[in-house]
C-alpha cells in the first residue's frame, strides 16, 4: 500500500467509485454507530446477528421474484426491500417464540439464525445453476463487496442511513428510558414492546443497508464495536450516541481508504478491521476504564498502602522487612538509605500516628459515625473532617493514641 494512495483515497482523490464507496461506508458507519448503542445498551447483540443472517433468504427470493417478473435480478433496492421483509420476519419470529413459549431468547435465536441462513445458503446454490444467477454475484452479499458500486446503490445507502439517523434522533428519548430501566418506563406509560421493536427496527434497517459495503456476517461488528469503544470514553447516553456515530463513520472511511489503496484487500473486513484497532486503542488508553489508567490507578493504591504500613510501622518502632514498603518511603523521602527517618518522614509519621487513633476512639465511641463508612484507612481524617470535628474529637480522646 503507497501511502499517497491511501492519502488520495482518504480525501476522495482516488476516483469517482473510490469516493462514491467511502462516502457511501461513512454513512453506513454513522448510522450503524448511533443506533448500535441502543442495541448495545438494550443488551440485544445476539437479536441484531439473528437479524443479519435472516436477510440471505430474502435476498435470494427477491432475486428469484425480479427474474421471473423480467427485471433485473441485481437491482439493489429490490434486494434491500427482500432481505428487510426476511429480516423482519425473522424478527417477529424470535419476540413471538419468546413471550408465547418456554423458549428463552437465546434458543429462539439460534434456531431462527440457524434455519433462515441455511435456506438463504439453499437459495444462492439454486440461483447459481440458473442461466441468469451465475452472474448475479449474491454470494458477495456474506462479506460484502463494493467494487463496481453504482450511484444509485450509494444513494439508496445514504437515503437509507439518513431515515436511520432521523428516526433514531426522533426516539432517542424513550429507547434511553426502555434500555436502562424498562420496569420504570413501563410504568410510566412507555409501550416496551413497541420501543424494543423500534430498536430493532433500527437496526434491521442498518443492516439491509451495510449488506453491499460490509455484508450480513459482519454488520453485527459495525452495530456493536463502536458503542463499546464510546463507552470507554463516556457515561452519558447522549455523548455516546455522537462518540459511536464518529467512530463507525472513520472505521468506515478510512477503512474504504484502505482497501482502495491496497490490491485485493476487501472492503468489508478492513473496515471490521480499523474499528477493532479503535477499540484495542480505547481499551489501553482511555482515562476512566482503560487497562493502562487502571494499571496506574492500582500501583497508586498500593503505593498508599505501603506508605501508610510504613509510616505505622515506624510510629510503634517495628522493623520494616517488606522491600516494597521500603522503596516507597525511600522514593517519598521520607526515610534515607539507613532506614532512618527523616524530618518530613518524622512528620508523616506523627501525622499518620494521629489519624489513627482518631480513628480508633471513634470507632470505639461512636460506632454509628457517617465518617466510618467514608474513612478507608489511607485518607488523613483532615480530608474528611472539619476542623472544629477534629478538635472535638481530640478533646474527647483519653490519651495520645500511638506514642
Amino acid at each position: 500500500m503507497q501511502w499517497s494512495d491511501f492519502l488520495a483515497a482518504l480525501t476522495f482523490q482516488a476516483g469517482y467509485n473510490s469516493a462514491l464507496v467511502a462516502l457511501g461506508a461513512l454513512l453506513l458507519g454513522l448510522a450503524a454507530g448511533g443506533t448500535g448503542t441502543f442495541v448495545f445498551l438494550r443488551k440485544r447483540a445476539l437479536v441484531s446477528d439473528a437479524v443479519s443472517h435472516a436477510t440471505l433468504p430474502g435476498v435470494g427470493l427477491a432475486f428469484l421474484l425480479m427474474v421471473a417478473l423480467g427485471g433485473e435480478g441485481r437491482w439493489l433496492p429490490g434486494l434491500i426491500l427482500g432481505s428487510a421483509l426476511s429480516a423482519a420476519l425473522g424478527l417477529v419470529l424470535v419476540q413471538a417464540m419468546v413471550s408465547r413459549t418456554r423458549l428463552s431468547e437465546d434458543a429462539a435465536i439460534g434456531a431462527v439464525l440457524s434455519v433462515f441462513f441455511g435456506l438463504g445458503i439453499v437459495l444462492l446454490t439454486v440461483i447459481q445453476t440458473m442461466a441468469s444467477g451465475r452472474q448475479a454475484g449474491l454470494e458477495s452479499f456474506l462479506l460484502g463487496s463494493t467494487a463496481g458500486m453504482l450511484r444509485s446503490e450509494a444513494v439508496t445507502i445514504a437515503v437509507a442511513a439518513a431515515v436511520a439517523a432521523l428516526l433514531l434522533f426522533a426516539f432517542r428519548r424513550p429507547m434511553t428510558l426502555v434500555a436502562f430501566d424498562p420496569g420504570y418506563a413501563a410504568a410510566r406509560g412507555t409501550a416496551v414492546n413497541r420501543v424494543d421493536l423500534g430498536i430493532m427496527g433500527l437496526a434491521l434497517i442498518v443492516t439491509v443497508i451495510g449488506l453491499k459495503v460490509v455484508g450480513l456476517i459482519l454488520i453485527v461488528a459495525m452495530l456493536i464495536i463502536p458503542p463499546v469503544i464510546a463507552r470507554f470514553w463516556t457515561d452519558r447516553v447522549d455523548a455516546m450516541v455522537l462518540i459511536a456515530a464518529a467512530v463507525g463513520g472513520v472505521s468506515g472511511w478510512v477503512g474504504t481508504a484502505i482497501s482502495a489503496s491496497a490490491a485485493d484487500m476487501p472492503t468489508g473486513p478492513i473496515i471490521v478491521l480499523v474499528a477493532f484497532g479503535l477499540f484495542v486503542l480505547s481499551l489501553l488508553l482511555s482515562p476512566a476504564r482503560g487497562v493502562l489508567a487502571s494499571a496506574l490507578r492500582y500501583r497508586r493504591f498500593q503505593e498508599r498502602v505501603h506508605r501508610r504500613q510504613g509510616l505505622l510501622a515506624m510510629a510503634r518502632a517495628e522493623p520494616i522487612h517488606d522491600r516494597l514498603t521500603l522503596r516507597v518511603l525511600r522514593r517519598a523521602g521520607l526515610i534515607r538509605a539507613d532506614g532512618v527517618a527523616t524530618e518530613a518522614g518524622r512528620a508523616a509519621v506523627a501525622a499518620a500516628a494521629l489519624d489513627e487513633a482518631r480513628w480508633a476512639h471513634v470507632r470505639r465511641t461512636d460506632p454509628g459515625d457517617p465518617v466510618l463508612e467514608r474513612y478507608d484507612g489511607l485518607t488523613a481524617l483532615d480530608d474528611l473532617l472539619t476542623r472544629d470535628q477534629l478538635s472535638d474529637i481530640d478533646r474527647a480522646m483519653p490519651g495520645p493514641g500511638i506514642a
